[in-house]
């Protein structure tokens, strides 16, 4: 653990940020450029923590793929390593953002709902042009900034679009019914995560999934034929717009040819329903939805 006044592989401490499970996030500068980041430090403490190592590597390495400014930027890596043999500590150099993830603080209108909706989109729309999926879209990878503006957090379950994981890795109220039986993960998962959680936006409630919510067995896992169908956003939040609930409710649609054919889609309709929001909103003086039932 540093302390402020610290120096840490050229950069000095201002503030601890948070701790992850074996990381802590300080806020430090470069005294060269003046310029202020997100440090990420994760250590080995014993040899259960090499795939936190591991997974710090993995994502510095995913986010270099990516150039769009709704996914966090991780612009440098730092090793360091005991007897230049076993790598020690791993420090992320990240973006530093002034924000609170979705689901500590949720949209308060319908307009910047669905501004946050697009721009993740957006992001997600460049990963798969580069060939990858998220994997884990869900509320709290999604951190809003004053605008708003949105920034996907965490690529850490992302991977080539097509792979086939050797485990079930998701979020339970968030994952795909092909993530739940080990198919190919593919643009149409992200949208389905996304389907979710725009559901759990818009209603504070979450699907039905193919994983029970707090089961982690493999013997409770649901088939696709038995899944249970979410009841219509627009049922539990009659203020939602139509369209936006249709939309929602075609991105979670269990038979994964049925949901959207692609994030541009989503994307092309979600520009349509931010468009009537902003019109109404003009009309109205500028008064802007509510999200409140």
């Amino acid at each position: 653990m540093y302390k402020e006044g610290d120096e840490v592989e050229g950069y000095r401490v201002m503030a601890e940020l948070g701790q992850g499970a074996a990381s802590v996030v300080y806020l430090v500068n470069d005294p060269r450029t003046k310029e202020v980041w997100a440090l990420k430090h994760v250590h080995r403490g014993d040899a259960k923590d090499t795939r936190f190592l591991d997974q710090a590597i993995f994502e510095y390495e995913v986010a270099a793929k990516f150039d769009h400014p709704a996914i966090r930027k991780i612009p440098k890596i730092i090793k360091r390593k005991e007897k230049l043999i076993r790598l020690t500590d791993v420090f992320l150099v990240m973006e530093l953002l002034d924000g609170r993830a979705l689901d500590v603080r949720p949209p308060k209108t319908f307009e910047d709902a669905a501004t946050i909706f697009l721009q993740t989109a957006s992001a997600m729309a460049h990963m798969h042009q580069r060939g990858y999926a998220h994997a884990d879209m869900k509320p709290n990878n999604i951190l809003v900034c004053p605008g708003p503006q949105s920034k996907i957090i965490d690529l850490g379950q992302s991977c080539p679009l097509g792979t086939v994981k050797q485990r079930i890795q998701g979020t339970p109220d968030y994952i795909a019914p092909e993530q739940v039986h080990r198919r190919p993960i593919t643009e149409k998962t992200d949208i389905y995560n996304l389907g979710a959680t725009m559901y759990w936006t818009m209603t504070m409630r979450n699907i039905p999934t193919a994983m029970p919510r707090n089961s982690d067995s493999l013997m409770s896992r649901i088939d696709d034929s038995l899944m249970e169908k979410p009841r219509p956003a627009i049922e539990l939040n009659p203020r939602i717009p139509a369209k936006l609930n249709e939309l929602i409710m075609e991105c979670v649609e269990i038979d994964a040819a049925k949901r959207p054919p692609s994030m541009q889609y989503i994307i092309d309709r979600l520009e349509l329903i931010l468009g009537v929001l902003r019109a109404k909103n003009n009309e109205s003086s500028g008064e802007r939805s509510s999200l409140a039932k």
